[in-house]
């Protein structure tokens, strides 16, 4: 599974780049704020969205500690899905959120 750091990630989306971020905590985790451009699906919800995800789409997966996040993706990954995850989630992100 590829991971990614929350540096490198601030760093390309600083730089404009266009990611799909995937923010899978539960919802009030997601209140106290999550990366500005990440969609939320709860991880519990992921199974029932495959039909959402485009298999040729390279998506990047948040969590709170990146636990969670990389179970996703191993999950995913072993349907074909290109993933990747954010390593030590959110409680290491100093970047902005909404």
């Amino acid at each position: 599974m590829k991971e990614i750091t929350t540096e490198e990630l601030q760093k390309k989306l600083e730089a404009g780049e266009k990611l799909a971020l995937i923010d899978v905590r539960e919802h009030d985790e997601v209140a106290q704020g999550m990366i500005p451009t990440a969609n939320h699906i709860p991880m519990g919800e992921i199974p029932y969205k495959l039909d959402e995800l485009d298999k040729d789409t390279e998506y990047i997966f948040v969590c709170r500690s990146g636990n969670r996040s990389g179970n996703v993706c191993y999950f995913l990954e072993d349907r074909g899905y290109k993933v990747t995850n954010m390593v030590g989630g959110m409680l290491d992100w100093r970047g902005r959120t909404v």
